[in-house]
């Protein structure tokens, strides 16, 4: 059993709240808008990390990151982009592709909207965390834990900091 920390979109912003709960994670996975190296950084020096780059990254950033990270974790297929949509709202970028291979696990940030669904066409779980950072028009910032046993994605968490000020 692997416990994951899920989050995204911290435009930079790194703090002990977040990274309290990246201690108690076995792994780390940041859908992009990473905003500065610093963050990813801060985590890789606790827990293994994966992650891709967003559209505000920098080119320091999308040198270490790929735009798309696609594995296995136990016996899951996990996509996580930056930008996918969300079932029946697919982004171009991403919707044939998934279509023909769908992963059992699909994650995107770029909305800021926390947002677990699944995709019953394409039998699928789609996740996006909302935000972990302080800029954008969201008014909580938001991140996810669960845990995959196997084959099976459990545990789900939403974990919720104060109002951003």
């Amino acid at each position: 059993m692997i416990k994951i920390l899920l989050l995204s979109d911290t435009h930079s912003y790194i703090d002990e709240d977040i990274l309290k709960y990246v201690k108690e994670a076995d792994e780390v996975w940041h859908a992009g808008d990473i905003g500065d190296i610093v963050v990813t950084d801060a985590i890789k020096e606790i827990k293994p990390l994966k992650a891709v780059f967003g559209n505000i990254d920098n080119a320091t950033i999308r040198s270490e990151f790929p735009e798309h990270n696609r594995f296995m974790c136990e016996n899951v297929d996990v996509w996580i982009t930056h930008i996918g949509g969300y079932p029946k709202a697919y982004d171009v970028r991403v919707s044939e592709a998934l279509k023909k291979s769908p992963p059992k696990l699909f994650i995107c940030g770029h909305s800021h909207i926390l947002k677990v669904m699944p995709d019953k066409g394409l039998n699928l779980l789609h996740m996006n965390p909302g935000a972990a950072g302080k800029h954008g028009f969201h008014k909580v910032r938001t991140m996810l834990r669960f845990t995959i046993d196997g084959a099976k994605i459990d545990n789900l968490e939403v974990i919720e900091f104060n109002k951003r000020h």
